[in-house]
């Protein structure tokens, strides 16, 4: 009889393991424990960053005290400037290139028409001699003059944007770097002048009734009072971004041109600065309507506002 045998697997040794320490298992969960906080504080950032634009876009213009503000038109494209039209009406230019820029009317009622097309920029606008002269920011372009019998050609120059008038001059600048100019038509001699040139941006300017004239340079944050000595003391300094000056009896009006929280700013007859508006997007021209009552074009939100003193001026 043949004995069968089993042959049983052998068991090799585990060569070169050792037991795992138990601090190995400590410094795995800390590493996992790092790794989720190191994600939450990426995703946090992410949220952040998506945030503060957010934040920006969608915080709502504020008022100083004493003043109060309601949308009066809205949905208008690049709005920029605005002039009443003297019978409950307003003029409004929409800041759109390259031969897409318009001017309308907006009648009582808030009826928009068109009243010229093919613009390029169109974004100065001003009440000159029973009509309405109008800039166009870009490029080589003609400055026009419109009235009810139709439009014409007052004189061109380089990316004019804002206009002014004393009431016989037209004042312009050219929103150029290092190389713009302040311009003054005169047009008993059909003639234009210029007053200042290697201006930095000049995209403002405007005419008081006490005869004084200002300008801005939007990249310095300054606003300038011409003088006829040629060396123009900075009345203001430090802003951000100014687009647009109106001078009334109440003082210099300046709107910033900055895309997010940007001002509009009175510098009043004691020489005080005074945040009137706040936290607005790109906004334009101001114009006063009666006294105490200012429409604001915030270009950043395609909305003309209504801007109202409810106390006694500062």
């Amino acid at each position: 009889m043949t004995a069968e045998t089993t042959a049983f697997p052998l068991r090799q040794p585990a060569i070169g393991k050792r037991p795992r320490p138990r601090s190995h298992w400590l410094i795995a969960s800390l590493d996992r424990l790092a790794a989720r906080w190191l994600l939450a504080a990426f995703t946090l950032l992410l949220l952040l960053g998506a945030g503060i634009p957010a934040w920006r876009h969608l915080y709502p213009a504020t008022a100083a005290p004493g003043w109060s503000y309601r949308v009066q038109l809205d949905a208008i494209e690049r709005v920029s400037a605005l002039v009443p039209d003297g019978q409950g009406g307003l003029y409004i230019s929409q800041e759109i290139q390259d031969g897409k820029g318009r001017i309308l009317r907006a009648a009582p009622g808030d009826r928009l028409s068109q009243l010229e097309s093919g613009l390029s920029k169109p974004d100065g606008m001003v009440r000159y001699r029973g009509g309405i002269a109008f800039s166009q920011e870009q490029g080589e372009h003609p400055v026009y003059w419109m009235n009810g019998e139709g439009t014409r050609q007052l004189f061109s120059a380089d990316s004019v944007e804002g206009l002014a008038t004393d009431g016989h001059y037209l004042y312009a600048v050219e929103d150029l770097h290092g190389n713009g100019r302040l311009l003054r038509y005169d047009p008993e001699t059909d003639s234009v002048t210029t007053l200042r040139s290697g201006l930095d941006q000049a995209e403002a300017v405007a005419s008081c009734p006490d005869g004084r004239l200002f300008y801005s340079e939007k990249v310095r944050g300054q606003v300038r009072q011409l003088t006829l000595g040629g060396q123009d003391p900075v009345v203001l300094d430090g802003l951000r971004e100014p687009g647009f000056l109106m001078c009334n009896r109440e003082g210099l009006w300046i709107t910033e041109d900055a895309t997010h929280q940007a001002r509009v700013l009175l510098l009043d007859r004691r020489n005080q600065l005074h945040p009137v508006l706040a936290h607005l997007r790109s906004p334009q021209t101001i114009v006063e309507t009666e006294p105490g009552r200012y429409l604001v074009a915030e270009q950043g939100r395609n909305r003309v506002l209504e801007l109202e003193r409810a106390s006694a001026e500062p």
